[in-house]
């Protein structure tokens, strides 16, 4: 129902005799609610799983999301609650009183510890007196009206009273209309003890909160004049009676007459208190559950392990249902919170955001993830074929197609064909293409009769392509639109033979090689490709990462990347915390802007897989760290959404829990460090590894392909680089690779490794810093030499990794010195000279 002047009076007039019924009704005609009791301690931490601890830094946001609500907050244990849509309170904290010790404590400043686990966030409050744990959980599966759940832990050397102090707000996500501050009533539960219930106008809304045994703080009497409150639970801790207690927050919202009256909020109270324990350990079998079916990886790099399944649970954990039905669940773009505003974050579900992360998805093997977005987007197909781009977790109560959200955008349309073609890659899943084939030609042919200006290829004419600001004007066609139109036409060439439309996939085919060509004549000056071109021939000159995206599917690459290359990898781009939208050298440059100068991971991912599909190793290794380390260094757990194009410092509104942030670590890794390629209707995995220098092995387990799970042992042995199946599919599956000189024999493959190997160490750096760090511009090898460009700040001193994989005599290096040339790895110092700012240097290696 669209909310709107009319259709309120409508439910005025509607509710108006239950209104006057329900006040007509004696106080005492109301049954007698017994006390909802505590929980007896219980064991909250499942062995082996992993866990992120630090000592808490109280400006870093945190965020524990869930299907039907989250809670997000900062370190220091403050926090909002949402019960989706619902904001229902904000600026939860807490205060203590202890027993012969007259001075009151803000527990939130003795905030000391965060332990983050895929299923929880603990905060410590330490104090000399008391230790209290705040344990919060958004778990999968929770009773009607639920959404969130946080748990107190209370020890203490004496007794001590504990007021847990929050603001109700009752407001729905943004853009829907809220009716105002609700009022609030306690209701009593037994002597002392009660819950509150937050009305609004109508009866068919409502929420309640709840804490066991816990009494009611400030209660303002009418003849007050009127200001405004926290509301308060009031909690006497007495560690002879209570130890070993835990004590839930326990919210709940109703959304009929039924759920939002007295009884109806009681009873589901009731059920999420009695079921808290139970619905607490159902997420931790979850979490083990999803951990161990999914993809893993183990190498040498602890870290790039943990980082990787951490990345996993961060895009699981941004699954959410519609409302209010919960009939559908897709991936909405991240999280943050919300402050006095009605929006936490993108906290919506958006078309390209998914669209982008179903690549991380599909290659860790969770196909009904998959299968769920893509229904999701299908139902908001538009009649004429174009892909949705936003869709609010309110849009049902607004008249959202008058608003500018749905389809500003014109890339889903492209990345909807691309990812569905990456789905049939690795699942094998026909079925699922020939039900939505009518879907899929829908939109490819929005895509075919939308070339504004006749030369071929999808532009801008139909919504933003990447930018949504521009300086000094919009663009007319983005490079980024031309090089998706060029992978979305193979892909949906790859789709249309595979539903048995032969003649289409090749007329779209050609398609595809006309616009390859169009790309180079229209885009390609000197030595970099331009960000826009318009119909005059003009082109915007603008240096971006944009056309790094050209080889994202692994089907295309530009014809003159070189130059590029260098840029992109250099200083003026790459940061020590990932790479930048635009040049440094750009006029308009601004390292703050969003689409003018900021550091996003998503950008970051784009140039490393890049990089190491144009055999860029170095640089790409570089990236893909930097953005696998924010996982520790914001939202734990999480990356965040941009950055400073100048410090290493998020932007302040960042969306801490980003979406495709968290797949620009899953799919460089798998896509690019270890060049997996999947082709389930043959069965042939493909392998390329680019293991850095100072590895000697790697694991991966459960790599989907069909319906099928198989591993991959990598390991350096004796010159070669040796990839060997595991599992009981392993037998059923063809390796390959795109490696030179790569050789399948009894179903091992072996790979010859080059004489000598380089390798970089990458580190983030300190928050606040500027970038410092050195940058592999080039990396050009030949059977008989390696030659690597660097650049560092002048005077400084780099060290580098060398691995000798086939001792050789005559090994020689140019302006390095080599120790040992015996010695299989080793590190090596590199002196840059004095002067200024980033200095360029040349070694090589010779044999």
């Amino acid at each position: 129902m669209k909310l709107t002047l009319a259709v309120a009076f409508k439910i005025v007039i509607k509710f108006a005799p239950l209104l006057l019924a329900a006040l007509s009704t004696p106080a005492l005609a109301q049954t007698t609610l017994a006390p909802l009791p505590t929980i007896p301690e219980f064991p909250f931490y499942p062995p082996n799983q992993p866990v992120i601890s630090r000592d808490i830094n109280p400006l870093h946001p945190f965020s524990v999301v869930g299907p039907r609500g989250t809670i997000l907050g900062s370190q220091d244990g403050s926090y909002e609650a949402w019960i989706f849509p619902w904001k229902i309170l904000t600026n939860m904290r807490i205060s203590a009183e202890m027993k012969d010790y007259p001075v009151p404590i803000d527990v939130n400043l003795q905030a000391a510890a965060i332990d983050v686990r895929p299923g929880s966030t603990t905060i410590t409050f330490s104090h000399a007196n008391f230790t209290v744990r705040e344990i919060i959980t958004a778990p999968r599966n929770v009773p009607d009206g639920a959404g969130a759940l946080v748990f107190y832990q209370i020890e203490a050397v004496r007794p001590m009273t504990l007021t847990f102090s929050f603001t109700p707000v009752m407001v729905r996500m943004w853009p829907a209309p809220s009716a105002g501050p609700p009022s609030s009533e306690w209701v009593k539960t037994g002597s002392g003890s009660g819950f509150y219930i937050l009305h609004l106008n109508f009866p068919d809304h409502a929420a309640a909160i709840a804490m066991p045994t816990a009494e009611p703080g400030i209660m303002q009497p009418y003849q007050e004049l009127a200001r405004v409150y926290p509301l308060q639970f009031v909690l006497h801790f007495d560690p002879a009676r209570d130890a070993h207690t835990l004590f839930p927050m326990l919210l709940t919202k109703g959304n009929t007459i039924a759920t939002a009256s007295r009884d109806g909020l009681y009873k589901q109270l009731s059920t999420l208190d009695n079921s808290a324990r139970s619905i607490y350990e159902d997420q931790q079998k979850y979490e083990n559950d999803f951990l161990s079916t999914n993809l893993t990886i183990d190498t040498p790099d602890q870290r790039l392990n943990d980082a990787f399944k951490w990345s996993e649970v961060s895009i699981d954990q941004l699954r959410v249902q519609t409302v209010p039905s919960h009939d559908e669940e897709a991936l909405t773009a991240g999280f943050v919170g919300s402050g006095d505003s009605a929006r936490p974050g993108f906290g919506w579900f958006f078309g390209r955001d998914a669209l982008w992360t179903l690549y991380a998805v599909n290659s860790y093997g969770d196909y009904n993830v998959t299968r769920r977005e893509i229904e999701f987007l299908i139902k908001r197909q538009r009649d004429d074929g174009k892909i949705m781009h936003e869709w609010s977790q309110t849009a049902g109560l607004v008249d959202w197609k008058s608003l500018p959200y749905e389809y500003a955008a014109a890339d889903a349309t492209l990345l909807f064909t691309m990812a569905l073609n990456d789905y049939l890659s690795i699942s094998g899943d026909q079925a699922f293409i020939n039900t939505h084939w009518p879907s899929i030609a829908r939109a490819w042919n929005f895509v075919t009769t939308h070339d504004s200006d006749g030369d071929g290829i999808y532009d801008n004419s139909q919504g933003t392509g990447w930018v949504e600001s521009w300086i000094p004007s919009m663009p007319h066609q983005e490079i980024y639109m031309a090089v998706l139109d060029e992978q979305a036409s193979l892909a949906f060439a790859n789709l249309a033979r595979a539903t048995g439309h032969a003649d289409l996939a090749t007329a779209t085919e050609s398609r595809a090689a006309h616009i390859r060509a169009q790309i180079e004549k229209e885009y390609f000056h000197s030595d970099f490709y331009s960000f826009s071109w318009n119909p005059n021939n003009t082109t915007d000159d603008t240096a971006t990462i944009f056309p790094s995206v050209a080889w994202w599917d692994g089907s295309y690459t530009l014809d003159h990347p070189q130059h590029m290359f260098n840029r992109w990898a250099s200083s003026e781009f790459s940061t020590d915390w990932g790479t930048r939208i635009v040049s440094d050298r750009t006029s308009f440059y601004d390292p703050i802007s969003y689409h003018q100068g900021t550091v996003w991971p998503l950008y970051t991912g784009w140039v490393a897989l890049a990089e190491y599909r144009a055999g860029r190793s170095l640089s790409a290794y570089a990236h893909l760290r930097q953005n696998a380390d924010l996982v520790w260094s914001q939202d734990l757990g999480n990356a965040t959404e941009l950055l400073s194009g100048q410090f290493f410092q998020p932007l302040g509104r960042s969306t801490a829990h980003q979406l495709w942030s968290a797949a620009m670590i899953i799919s460089p890794i798998l896509r690019g460090l270890f060049g997996l390629q999947w082709n389930a209707a043959s069965n042939e995995l493909t392998v390329t590894p680019s293991l850095p220098a100072d590895w000697d092995h790697a694991t991966l387990s459960n790599i989907p392909i069909g319906q099928q799970r198989v591993g991959v042992e990598i390991k350096r042995d004796n010159g070669m680089l040796v990839i060997r199946s595991s599992g009981p599919a392993s037998s059923q599956i063809h390796l390959k690779s795109r490696a030179p000189g790569a050789k399948l024999s009894n179903g091992v493959l072996q790979i010859p490794l080059p004489v000598v190997e380089v390798g970089v160490t990458q580190d983030l750096p300190e928050p606040g810093s500027p970038t410092q760090q050195m940058k592999i511009l080039d990396q050009q090898s030949t059977s008989n030499s390696l030659t690597l460009r660097l650049s560092a700040p002048a005077g400084s001193t780099q060290t580098l990794w060398l691995r000798v994989n086939r001792p050789q005599p005559q090994l020689r290096a140019t302006g390095i010195t080599i120790s040992d040339a015996k010695t299989s790895l080793q590190k090596l110092q590199l002196d840059f000279p004095a002067g200024t700012g980033y200095i360029e240097k040349e070694i090589s290696f010779n044999w």
